[in-house]
């Protein structure tokens, strides 16, 4: 079933998208824990990610790259906060530049994971919190919303090619 819902909250600053899947929370876990996994639906189609360093564990980081169609790379990276597999990661999420370092000229906003089994299937929910609202409509305006629904819009085909292995 993929997305479901996707909320802005201006007041509280934040973006959740809702989504439901027929997998168990293990299994829905993987594709955040497998960086292989995670490659193939972090990112809109169009810009698939490369990850180059995943260590997700508190205090760890995790970098990536998403490629564009005209072989231009947007940089990402996320500070790990905390990980309670298979039902919660908290990162710090984040903009960088062409060697990877945090571009400070971005916001970085809060990311909030949550897998919650129901009826033999896990909902996923993914809450972004932004330091400010001009951070929050910067982000939106950037299609922040879309491509996080178009990217979990991967998630089905990974975890059914999971199931078929």
């Amino acid at each position: 079933m993929t997305v479901t819902d996707i909320r802005k909250d201006p007041e509280t600053l934040t973006m959740t998208v809702s989504a439901e899947f027929d997998h168990p929370a293990d299994r829905v876990w993987q594709l955040w824990a497998d960086p292989r996994k995670l490659e193939r639906w972090w990112g809109p189609p169009e810009y698939p990610a490369t990850f180059e360093r995943h260590e997700l564990e508190p205090g760890g980081t995790v970098t990536y790259f998403m490629s564009g169609p005209e072989g231009e790379r947007y940089h990402g990276w996320w500070s790990v906060v905390g990980v309670d597999a298979p039902r919660r990661l908290d990162v710090r999420d984040g903009f960088a530049d062409d060697q990877g370092r945090p571009n400070e000229e971005m916001p970085v906003t809060e990311m909030r994971v949550e897998l919650t089994e129901r009826d033999g299937g896990t909902a996923v929910r993914i809450t972004s919190t932004f330091p400010s609202a001009a951070a929050m409509e910067q982000l939106v305006a950037m299609g922040m919303d879309e491509g996080l629904s178009a990217a979990m819009g991967q998630m089905d085909a990974v975890l059914a090619e999971a199931t078929a292995a």
